[in-house]
C-alpha cells in the first residue's frame, strides 16, 4: 500500500507540475562576499595565500559585490598593499569604480594610502576619473592634509592641479576652505602653488583663495598666496 501511494503521489506531481515552493532568499552583504565572491573576501582580509590560489584557479578578478567593489577595491579600502600588488600583477582592472564612484586610485589618494597610491601610479591608473563629488584624487588629498600624497600626485602623475569639482572648488580652494590653516595645509598650499595652481580661481560665489584665507585669518597661507600673485 505504501508503495502504491508513493507511486500515485509521484504521478500526480508529474501531471500537475507541482513541486515544493522555492523560497526567495535575501543574502546579506557578508554572504555575497564570502560565498559568491571569495576572491573579494580574501583581498579584503589581505590573505595573499588564498588570493593567489583563487587567481591561479581562474577566479574573476573583476567580479563585484553588492557595493560594486572588486577585489582590488576591497583590498584598497582595507589598506592591504600586498593584496593590491598581487591583483595588479594578475591583471585586475584598477580603474573600475564602485557604487560610491570610488576606485583604488581615487580612494588611496584621498585617504593617505601612500603605498597603494604608488602601486597604482606605477600601474598607470587613470588620473582623469572623478569621484562622486566630481573631484580628482588631488582635491581630497589636499583638503585632508595628506602631504606625501599631494607631493606624489603632483610630481609623478599628470593629475590636473586646477581641476574644479562639483562644488566649484579646486585643490587649492579646499586646502584653504576646509582646513585649520596649520602647518600641513601651509605646506600643501606651497606645493600646489609650486606646481602650477592658479591662485586666482574663485569658487562658485566668486570668492578667491586669498579672500578665504583672509576671512579665516590664515596669515601664513595669505602670505603664500599674495607672494604668488593672488588677488
Amino acid at each position: 500500500m505504501k508503495k502504491w501511494n508513493s507511486a500515485l503521489l509521484a504521478a500526480v506531481l508529474l501531471f500537475t507540475g507541482c513541486s515544493a515552493p522555492l523560497q526567495e532568499t535575501n543574502p546579506t552583504e557578508k554572504d555575497v562576499n564570502v560565498m559568491n565572491n571569495p576572491l573579494i573576501a580574501a583581498a579584503e582580509r589581505g590573505d595573499t595565500v588564498n588570493l593567489r590560489k583563487l587567481v591561479e584557479e581562474g577566479a574573476d578578478l573583476n567580479a563585484q559585490d553588492a557595493q560594486g567593489r572588486t577585489a582590488i577595491m576591497a583590498a584598497t579600502y582595507a589598506d592591504k598593499p600586498d593584496a593590491v600588488r598581487l591583483l595588479i600583477e594578475a591583471g585586475a582592472d584598477i580603474n573600475k569604480q564602485d557604487n560610491k564612484r570610488n576606485n583604488p586610485f581615487l580612494y588611496a589618494g584621498a585617504e593617505g594610502l601612500l603605498d597603494i597610491l604608488k602601486l597604482l601610479i606605477e600601474a598607470k591608473a587613470d588620473t582623469k576619473l572623478t569621484n562622486r563629488y566630481g573631484g580628482n584624487a588631488l582635491i581630497p588629498a589636499a583638503e585632508k592634509g595628506h602631504i606625501d600624497n599631494v607631493r606624489t600626485l603632483l610630481t609623478t602623475t599628470d593629475v590636473d592641479v586646477n581641476h574644479i569639482n562639483n562644488l566649484g572648488w579646486t585643490a587649492l580652494l579646499e586646502a584653504v576652505i576646509l582646513s585649520n590653516g596649520g602647518t600641513k595645509h601651509q605646506q600643501i598650499v606651497r606645493l600646489l602653488i609650486d606646481h602650477g595652481a592658479d591662485v586666482n580661481i574663485a569658487d562658485n560665489d566668486g570668492v578667491t583663495p586669498l579672500e578665504h584665507a583672509k576671512r579665516q585669518r590664515f596669515a601664513e597661507i595669505e602670505r603664500l598666496l599674495a607672494d604668488a600673485g593672488a588677488r
